[in-house]
Parts: structure tokens; C-alpha cells; sequence
């Protein structure tokens, strides 16, 4: 299928699109209103606490863009801001929530008026708190997938996955359909359920160990818990740089798979940085 037919297939359809703020998404908006003004409908989700606020923010992170020139000295600027308003529909929302967060009402009317739905919202920071990480790039996919199952006129769902989901293989690498829970790892199973329950557990944990606790030890927790994921490609490369050989971890007796990150946190990471915290307070 060349260029062209696919501009086509956007003709009169309405696209639902999330992460239209980051680097990609300001791309895909920007072809697709430059290579098919055709479309119907751009709905771009983006977190905003209400509809102006979105619209604010769309118009800052994403139309305000130098990318949009082309467009702007097409239809000259007041020709441009009226092709937007007609084709740019902002939607207050996150796709860590069911329905993305809209009220019911207006998340029934979205669904009946969507053919395509992209989601390429996702975090892609290394060391991101760990439930951060779990909602955007494991409940965020999903409540895409439950979105679209809501969308009768649907005729395309693409989730665009991060540049990193295909570890350290190298070459061309065909699309692989995984089974709920299989990884890249063999013989390694993520059950997102038990992951959620630990953040949890995790987080009620450390409430309890310090009497309420504050925004910067949940975070410092939930990063560390993120940690937990260190898996055996990481510790190849450690040996590399470190020009250790695999009979060096005797001698280190590191192997983070034997190591109970829970208890860990709990009881090794978060009083250390109470006792900092404390220590701080004391000298200030």
C-alpha cells in the first residue's frame, strides 16, 4: 500500500489519539492533517485537569510547534486557527483510567464516533517510579484495548509500543503476538495483577512504617521497586563494562534474582532514608 492510499483510508474518519504531546505524536497530528485535511476528527487525549486546560495545552505543546509552519503558511494564520478548531477536538483525560477518565456520557458518544483509535501515550524513562510505570505502560494498553472494544465503528486499533520492547536483539524483527504475561525473558512470567498488588502492599507498608508517609519516600520506594526488574541483560553489560567474567559474581555474590526486593525496601531502603531525612531536619 503506497503513501497515498493510506492518506486515503483517513478520509471522513474520526481518530482517537493519546501521547499526541510527545515526540512522535506531534508528528503523526501534523502528517495527518498536512497529507489528508480530509479527515473528519482528530481527538487528542492528553492529561489536563479540565476541557480548557486541554485545549491550552494542545495549543502550546502541540499546534504551537515550528513543525506546524507548513500548515500555517498553507492556510495563512487565521485560515490555519479555523481548520484547527474544525478538525482539533482536545479531550481532558488519561489512559490510566477506564473509559480514559471521561464521564460515561461523554465516553459512550466518543466510542460511537471513532474508526481509528492510535495510542502511543507511554513513559519511557529508565528509572520511573515502578506504579508510575505499571499504569501508563501495562493499564494504558489495556484500557485502550477495553475502549475499543466499546467502538462499533471501529476499523483500526495501533498501539505503538516503545523503542525498547524488543530488549537487546538486534536485526529485523517481525511483529510476535505474546500471550498475556510472556516476556522476552524465557521461562519469565509478569502477572501485572501481583505487580499492582505489591506496589500496594508496598505503599501501605511504608504508611504504616512512618505514620503517613510523605510524597518524596513513595517516590524514592516506588523507584527503588522498579529496581526489582533488573534482569540478567543488565547484569551482562555490568560484567562488560566492569570487565568481569561470570565467575567474578562469586566473589561479589551478586545475583538480583536472589535478592527479596521487598524486604529490601522495607526494611533495608526506607529507614535509611528516614534516619537522612531526619538526620537533616536535625541540622537544619
Amino acid at each position: 500500500m503506497d503513501a497515498t492510499a493510506v492518506a486515503g483510508c483517513f478520509r471522513d474518519k474520526s481518530i482517537l489519539i493519546t501521547g499526541s504531546t510527545g515526540f512522535l505524536g506531534k508528528l503523526l497530528v501534523e502528517k495527518i492533517l498536512r497529507v489528508q485535511p480530509g479527515v473528519k476528527k482528530l481527538y487528542l487525549l492528553l492529561r489536563a485537569p479540565d476541557a480548557a486546560s486541554a485545549e491550552q495545552r494542545i495549543l502550546s505543546d502541540v499546534i504551537g510547534m515550528d513543525l506546524f509552519n507548513i500548515l500555517r503558511k498553507k492556510y495563512g494564520l487565521p485560515g490555519f486557527q479555523s481548520f484547527i478548531q474544525e478538525k482539533v477536538v482536545p479531550l481532558a483525560g488519561d489512559i490510566i483510567y477506564e473509559n480514559f477518565g471521561l464521564d460515561s456520557s461523554r465516553a459512550d458518544a466518543l466510542s460511537k464516533e471513532i474508526d481509528v483509535i492510535i495510542n502511543g501515550a507511554a513513559t519511557t524513562n529508565f528509572y520511573e517510579r515502578y506504579d508510575v510505570a505499571l499504569a501508563s505502560n501495562a493499564l494504558g494498553p489495556r484500557n485502550a484495548c477495553e475502549f475499543a472494544k466499546k467502538c462499533p465503528n471501529l476499523k483500526l486499533l495501533l498501539h505503538v509500543s516503545t523503542a525498547f520492547v524488543t530488549g537487546t536483539q538486534e536485526g529485523l524483527l517481525l511483529e510476535k503476538a505474546f500471550q498475556n504475561g510472556e516476556t522476552l525473558r524465557e521461562g519469565y512470567y509478569m502477572d501485572i495483577e501481583a505487580e499492582l498488588q505489591l506496589v500496594d502492599k508496598v505503599k501501605s507498608e511504608l504508611k504504616a512504617a512512618t505514620s503517613g508517609s510523605s510524597e518524596q519516600l513513595e517516590k524514592s520506594a516506588m523507584k527503588e521497586l522498579g529496581l526489582k526488574s533488573f534482569d540478567d541483560t543488565n547484569l551482562s553489560k555490568l560484567r562488560s563494562e566492569a570487565k568481569m567474567d561470570s565467575g567474578d559474581d562469586i566473589i561479589f555474590n551478586f545475583d538480583p534474582k536472589r535478592i527479596d526486593w521487598h524486604s529490601y525496601l522495607v526494611k533495608v531502603h526506607v529507614p535509611a532514608v528516614l534516619k537522612y531525612s531526619r538526620r537533616e531536619k536535625a541540622g537544619a
